[in-house]
């Protein structure tokens, strides 16, 4: 088990420690260049401030990581990237990126999701382990059974337990391994996560039209949260927008055997659909992983419950 200690913006933590209770959060990375690799869903990633305050001040459990156009990051996220706007969040960007700016402040950014971040008031904070180098860009890895990074988790593990205050903090300590022979703990997933993993998967493609153009693509639920359904990727499709607003309406639906098949009710109620019709009867694309391919349950309930026949 490993934990990753990132270089971290002030004004990003100062933001994102004044807002209780997020289920997740965004740690963005300006350049973009490369998806971060370092950690397994459920290992923990540290903030640690730039000197001289170089102190870990919270941190959060890592569950995916991506390269998506910084817009895009923003109807993901909002206020979960840690800035009050869209505009102010380019301004960040700008300010930390090498390369010419952008007028039109399309930049490509890093994505790296994390679930159950927690965040500790400046009284609270931690010195950052005494072998993490000045020059360090970016962060460090630290194996959790070596002595130094055993040392520094529990040293984390320590103050939450100090500053906790709800059952929330509680049930998190619960669940955290501490004899490291354990596998991470995998997270439930937020609003967030859960789009860019069902971008992923479909490799930012629709599942029923092939459309690569981002901007129109939106990960769709099967059976929607305000039906209790979950944020899961097998709850998951990748649809161009008006497909989307489609198969929410009903007009729409995916079989178990996963055809894509349109209602004649689109006909009826708005003497159109000619563009939906010829689609209708196909087999969507599916992603190359089992477990990440819509799942049967989420399927048959959306044909039985939504769809209008």
């Amino acid at each position: 088990m490993r934990a990753w200690v990132a270089v971290t913006d002030r004004d990003w933590y100062r933001f994102l420690s004044r807002r209780p209770d997020l289920e997740e959060v965004n740690f963005w990375q300006p350049g973009g260049h490369r998806i971060f690799t370092t950690l397994s869903p459920g290992e923990p990633f540290l903030f640690k401030l730039h000197y001289p305050d170089n102190a870990i001040v919270g941190g959060g459990f890592f569950t995916v990581a991506s390269r998506v156009p910084a817009g895009v990051a923003w109807e993901a996220f909002g206020e979960k990237n840690g800035a009050s706007s869209y505009e102010e969040m380019c301004r960040r960007i700008e300010r930390y990126r090498r390369a010419p700016l952008d007028p039109r402040g399309q930049y490509t950014i890093g994505c790296i999701v994390l679930q159950e971040p927690f965040f500790f008031a400046e009284g609270d904070w931690l010195p950052a382990p005494a072998d993490f180098q000045r020059q360090t860009v970016q962060g460090k890895t630290y194996d959790l059974r070596a002595p130094v990074g055993r040392a520094l988790w529990q040293h984390v593990l320590a103050r939450m337990r100090e500053v906790a205050g709800s059952a929330v903090t509680e049930l998190r300590r619960a669940e955290i391994p501490l004899d490291w022979q354990e596998r991470p703990v995998r997270r439930r997933l937020g609003q967030g996560a859960f789009r860019v993993l069902v971008t992923d998967v479909y490799e930012r493609r629709c599942a029923v039209t092939g459309e690569k153009a981002l901007p129109v693509l939106q990960a769709a639920h099967i059976r929607p949260v305000t039906k209790e359904g979950p944020h899961r990727v097998d709850n998951g499709l990748l649809l161009r927008s008006d497909i989307h607003a489609l198969f929410d309406e009903g007009y729409a639906t995916v079989t178990p055997d996963h055809r894509f098949l349109v209602s004649r009710r689109l006909k009826t109620d708005f003497d159109n659909g000619e563009p939906y019709y010829p689609l209708s009867g196909n087999r969507i694309w599916l992603p190359g992983q089992a477990a990440d391919q819509p799942g049967r349950e989420f399927l048959e309930w959306h044909a039985d419950t939504v769809y209008r026949g």
